[in-house]
């Protein structure tokens, strides 16, 4: 590659832990560099973040207005390839809109969008744009995930039959049992937020790691939601039950009130020879299980892994890698995408995936608010 892919950012500025996975992320394979954005809505703080990290005035916009119209100004050699919009949920529809109709590839945090609708909106507007759309489902980037996927695909665990996926934080706690914090929250601002907290937030991480591990579908599901107290809008733990046939079925346990937990997300998946374990607090063992022989613990780096392991693994065997690497796989998948480079399909979550989150999260609402009825997906 010549030269590196022009990357601008939307919000993550200030102490934003998301913005600082993505521009670390974005710098691991030096595919990119990091030319301007808006990183605050505050101007001055926007400006003064930006001189922190080293980028020219001229290139720091207000807005997403202002920013579009200045790059578009500029000779194509020059503006901004792809554009992480690393806002709070409201903002990435209107500000995707308007970047696709200009032409820009994306990076999105998710969930894509507040609505299913405005997802499908998104979706139709970049299939006419044929450009890349990325939506960070950033645990989808550790290697022993995608080991995890290869395994299943090849048939190593035999046909799924049992999935049990928790996804368990405690940092909604703390303020959920007080009125006045929990209004403090964007998060549980429906108006922020959109219609969910927790699923939204982190049930959407357990369903679309399922669907990209197993490769499969769920056909039906059936929730029950806590919203902890009267007033509350915005649910902040619940459980899942999913079907993909009537004989293949699971449950996804999400929570941000499971007390004192930090980001405890594991994933179980069973089949008919065996079955793949994986733990998100310890990222580089996958346990493999099958009937009637020891316990196998596969670590990455080895060459017993597959390629598509292999290729997002930076470090020798036994030096450990965590989120800042799994966000730079997804970065190097959407860079090999907008280069035109041959890659594995799953080396970044697309737009696909992302509206396949929205549905999720109207359906699981509606199943509960219904009276925890089975809805269709």
């Amino acid at each position: 590659m010549s030269e590196k892919i022009r990357l601008g950012i939307l919000g993550g500025g200030g102490d934003s832990l998301i913005g600082v996975v993505h521009r670390i992320a974005a710098n691991m394979f030096d595919y990119y560099q990091i030319v301007g954005g808006c990183f605050n809505p505050n101007p001055t703080e926007n400006k003064q973040f930006a001189a922190k990290i080293g980028l020219a005035p001229d290139r720091v916009y207000d807005n997403v207005d202002l920013l579009i119209a200045q790059e578009l100004s500029l000779p194509p050699e020059e503006r901004m390839q792809v554009v992480s919009v690393l806002t709070p949920n409201f903002l990435h529809f209107p500000m995707a809109k308007q970047l696709l109709e200009n032409g820009f590839n994306i990076i999105c945090e998710k969930p894509l969008t507040t609505t299913h609708a405005e997802a499908l909106e998104l979706q139709a507007i970049q299939d006419k744009q044929k450009v890349v759309f990325a939506v960070t489902y950033t645990y989808t980037g550790y290697p022993m995930v995608r080991q995890m996927k290869q395994m299943i695909a090849e048939g190593a665990i035999g046909k799924v039959q049992k999935v049990d996926l928790q996804y368990y934080q405690g940092w909604i706690n703390p303020v959920i049992h007080d009125s006045e914090q929990r209004k403090s929250v964007w998060r549980l601002d429906p108006e922020k937020g959109g219609i969910s907290c927790c699923i939204g937030d982190i049930g959407t991480h357990a369903f679309d790691m399922l669907e990209y591990v197993t490769n499969m579908r769920v056909k039906t599901l059936l929730a029950d939601l806590n919203y902890r107290y009267p007033d509350n809008e915005m649910d902040v733990d619940g459980t899942i039950l999913v079907r993909f046939s009537d004989y293949c079925k699971g449950v996804l346990r999400v929570s941000q009130i499971a007390t004192a937990e930090e980001n405890n997300f594991t994933v179980q998946i069973y089949g008919e020879k065996g079955s793949l374990k994986w733990a998100q607090e310890n990222p580089n063992y996958l346990n493999f299980l099958q009937e009637g022989q020891p316990l196998q613990q596969l670590k990455p780096g080895h060459d017993y892994l597959h390629a598509f392991s292999l290729e997002g693994t930076k470090l020798p065997p036994g030096h450990p890698e965590g989120l800042f690497d799994a966000m730079g796989n997804i970065y190097m998948g959407v860079a090999n995408a907008i280069i035109g480079e041959d890659f594995i399909h799953g080396a970044y979550p697309d737009i696909e995936e992302g509206v396949r989150g929205m549905l999720f999260i109207e359906k699981v609402i509606d199943s509960h608010k219904n009276g925890n009825v089975w809805v269709n997906l």
